[in-house]
C-alpha cells in the first residue's frame, strides 16, 4: 500500500502504550430521538461509528482510502450498555479508543457523555474484522498493525487473534 494515508501514519505521535483515541462532540438531533424525546438506542451505534472513523483518521487512514486499497472493516460484534437517557438537543461527546488488535481484527471502546453535566450516558465496544473485497479475512494493513502494535500497552495486553 502506498499513498498519502500511509505517509500520514508515520506522522502520528503516540507514546508507547498510548491507545489511539478520538473525541467528537455534537448535539443530539431530533431525527435521533424517539417519541419520548430521548436518543433512540440505535443512534448510539452510529455515534460509535463516528468515533471509530475519527480514530482511523488520526492513525492516518480513512474508511474510503482503505476501501480503495481493497480493505474492508465490517462490524462482527457490537455491544452497548445504556447508563442514562439522553435528551434531545443535549451536547454530548463520544470518546473512542482502540482497546485490542490482532492480525485481522481490531476492537474499539466508546463512551457517550456530557462534559457540561458530568453524566455518562453509555459505554460500548465494537469489534471489526478485516476482509478483502471478496469478504474473506485478510491481515490489517501493515502500517495500521505497526501503529497498533506500538500503541499496545506494555506486557502485550490487548492482542486478539
Amino acid at each position: 500500500m502506498n499513498g498519502s494515508a500511509s505517509e500520514n501514519a508515520g506522522r502520528l505521535v503516540l507514546a508507547p502504550g498510548q491507545a489511539p483515541t478520538s473525541e467528537v462532540e455534537f448535539r443530539v438531533r431530533y431525527a435521533e430521538t424517539d417519541r419520548m424525546g430521548r436518543a433512540y438506542y440505535g443512534a448510539f451505534f452510529a455515534w460509535f461509528e463516528v468515533g471509530r472513523t475519527e480514530v482511523l483518521r488520526n492513525l492516518g487512514a480513512t474508511y474510503a482510502w482503505l476501501e480503495e486499497q481493497g480493505v474492508f472493516l465490517p462490524v462482527v460484534e457490537a455491544h452497548c450498555r445504556y447508563l442514562a437517557a439522553v435528551p434531545y438537543d443535549e451536547l454530548v461527546a463520544v470518546r473512542t479508543a482502540v482497546t485490542r488488535s490482532g492480525a485481522s481484527r481490531v476492537e474499539f471502546a466508546s463512551e457517550v457523555f456530557s462534559r457540561e453535566k458530568g453524566v455518562r450516558y453509555a459505554e460500548g465496544r465494537v469489534v471489526l474484522a478485516c476482509v478483502g473485497s471478496d469478504g474473506r479475512p485478510i491481515r490489517l494493513p501493515a502500517f495500521l498493525r505497526e501503529v497498533l502494535e506500538y500503541a499496545r500497552p506494555p506486557g502485550g495486553a490487548g492482542e486478539t487473534p
